[in-house]
C-alpha cells in the first residue's frame, strides 16, 4: 500500500511542507490512517473544509485529545478557521466539559495565536451584561429549542432549580449570545462536545433536535459524524448516529 495522491494533496493543504516523523517510525500506520482520514473520509461527502475543521476541533476538545488538538489548530487555520472561532469553540466548551478539562485547550489556542503573530486579547465578542444575560439566555433557548423553554430557568425542584437558572443565564446567556459563531455553528459544536465525550446520550438527543431546529438537518449531522469518526473512533460515532435517529423519530 502507498499513500494516495489525494491523501498527500489534502495533507499538504493541512500542513504545507510538513512531513510527519511517523512516516519513518510507523510507515504502515501512516499509510492506513492517511488514506482513510485524508482521502476516503474527506471525499465521502460535500461538507466544506471550514465546517469540517470547526467540528474536528470541537470533537478533539470533547475527547480530551490535547496533542491532536494542537496539531489540528494549524490545519484549521489553513482552512480559514479564525482565531476568534477557535476561541469561541473553547469558551463554549466550558459549559459542556467544565474548566478542568478545557483549561489546557485554552492555553493551546493562546500559544498558537502568539506563535502566529495574533495579538491577544482578541476583540471582545460578548453581547450581554449582568443585567440582561438571563433574558438574552431565555431568548437564545427559545430560538434554539422552542417556546417550551421560555420558563425553563425557573423550573425544577426547590433544591436544584438554581442549576436550570444557571443553564439559562450562564450556558446560553453568557456563551450562546456571543459573536464569532452563529446558532447553527454553536449547536454543531455542542453536538460534537457531547458525542465525543460519551455518556451524554440524553443530552445529545436533545441537541440533535436543537440542531435540526436551527437548520442542521439529519444529513448534515451524519456528515459531521463521518468527518469526526477518525478522531473519536467507531463506538462513539455509532452512539451519535443512534442519537440522531432517536431524535428524528421523536420529531
Amino acid at each position: 500500500m502507498a499513500i494516495s495522491k489525494e491523501a498527500k494533496a489534502y495533507h499538504e493543504k493541512m500542513f504545507p511542507g510538513y512531513e510527519s516523523q511517523l512516516l519513518k517510525t510507523d510507515p504502515e500506520f501512516i499509510e492506513l490512517f492517511d488514506n482513510f482520514a485524508f482521502d476516503e473520509v474527506v471525499n465521502n461527502d460535500d461538507l466544506d473544509d471550514h465546517t469540517r475543521f470547526i467540528a474536528i476541533l470541537a470533537t478533539l476538545l470533547g475527547s480530551q485529545a490535547i496533542d491532536e488538538f494542537k496539531a489540528m489548530l494549524t490545519a484549521a487555520y489553513n482552512f480559514d478557521v479564525t482565531p476568534v472561532e477557535m476561541k469561541e469553540i473553547v469558551y463554549q466548551a466550558v459549559a459542556y466539559l467544565g474548566i478542568g478539562r478545557v483549561f489546557p485547550f485554552l492555553h493551546a489556542v493562546n500559544d498558537f495565536c502568539l506563535a502566529n503573530g495574533v495579538d491577544l486579547p482578541l476583540k471582545s465578542q460578548g453581547t450581554t451584561t449582568t443585567a440582561n444575560r438571563l433574558q438574552k439566555g431565555i431568548e437564545a433557548q427559545v430560538a434554539i429549542f422552542g417556546e417550551n423553554m421560555r420558563d425553563f430557568h425557573c423550573s425544577g425542584s426547590e433544591e436544584s432549580k438554581h442549576i436550570n437558572h444557571w443553564l439559562t443565564d450562564n450556558c446560553f446567556g453568557d456563551y450562546y449570545t456571543r459573536n464569532g459563531l452563529d446558532y447553527r455553528q454553536r449547536e454543531m459544536i455542542t453536538f460534537c462536545f457531547l458525542a465525543a465525550q460519551g455518556g451524554c446520550e440524553p443530552q445529545l438527543v436533545s441537541h440533535v433536535q436543537a440542531n435540526i431546529k436551527v437548520g442542521n438537518d439529519k444529513e448534515f449531522l451524519i456528515k459531521v459524524v463521518s468527518q469526526c469518526l477518525p478522531y473519536i473512533g467507531y463506538p462513539r460515532s455509532l452512539n451519535a448516529l443512534n442519537c440522531i435517529n432517536k431524535a428524528v423519530k421523536r420529531r
